[in-house]
């Protein structure tokens, strides 16, 4: 039953949901509102109390060199999956795809999840992270939906990413020299699928027809059956006659 295979379905999904983020920028202006500057937020896949303990700790490159993390940063991780038993469809109905070679592959029915993604913005001043926060709540409304190719059989398949909640905190706690970081947590839903193993139909080289036929007398005595076999022949060698008395 259990073979290895590896379409990447969920590493796909993975990917192309961090894609929607890396366009993300903040603007810093002068007091009359004009642009001075503009930067790209960086975006890493990770967890949210990994990054707020890298904002706090200093981070040791070497013995003599010692690095901070800049902010405004992005972080997003895939936080859990459940099976949604309102996309269920039937277990054995295929989905096929022909290759170059004239080989014909298929797989069975999908199974339905529902992903659970998280999605974290860091930054020093409110200013930075409200501009964040109108960036990606603005293109959900509440839900976006992004085309994936999953494997060679399921190819642009629409995926809705359903935008949940959204929460604003700020670390507080701890002395005053520690550094202020407001953290913003973007809570998305992901109506995905996961696939299963590719399956190859053999090429189709021979065919074989036949054909039946039958007839019942009026006084429902006899009854005469034929058949043909491969050739399509009624009357050849290979049609057989029956009768039951």
């Amino acid at each position: 039953m259990f073979k290895y295979f590896n379409n990447e379905a969920l590493r796909k999904l993975v990917v192309g949901f961090g894609n929607l983020f890396n366009d993300v920028y903040t603007g810093k202006y002068d007091s009359d509102g004009n642009l001075l500057e503009k930067n790209r937020v960086p975006l890493t896949y990770g967890p949210k109390e990994k990054f707020i303990r890298r904002i706090q700790e200093v981070s040791t490159i070497s013995d003599t060199v010692r690095t901070e993390i800049t902010l405004p940063r992005m972080g997003f991780e895939m936080l859990g999956m459940n099976y949604d038993p309102t996309r269920k469809v039937n277990k054995l109905r295929t989905t096929q795809a022909n290759k170059e070679d004239g080989t014909t592959v298929f797989n069975y029915a999908e199974v339905p999840f529902l992903m659970n993604f998280g999605l974290y913005a860091f930054s020093r001043s409110i200013e930075e992270n409200l501009q964040i926060v109108e960036q990606v709540a603005s293109s959900f409304a509440p839900e976006f939906v992004i085309p994936l190719n999953f494997n060679t059989i399921n190819r642009k398949v629409n995926v809705p990413i359903i935008l949940t909640s959204t929460g604003i905190t700020e670390l507080y706690e701890g002395s005053f020299l520690d550094k202020r970081v407001i953290t913003t947590t973007f809570s998305f839903i992901v109506k995905s699928y996961i696939y299963g193993r590719e399956r190859t139909s053999p090429i189709v080289t021979r065919t074989q027809e036949s054909m039946f036929f039958g007839s019942i007398d009026d006084d429902d005595k006899a009854s005469t059956f034929g058949a043909t076999g491969s050739t399509g022949d009624l009357t050849g060698s290979e049609g057989n006659y029956y009768e039951d008395e």
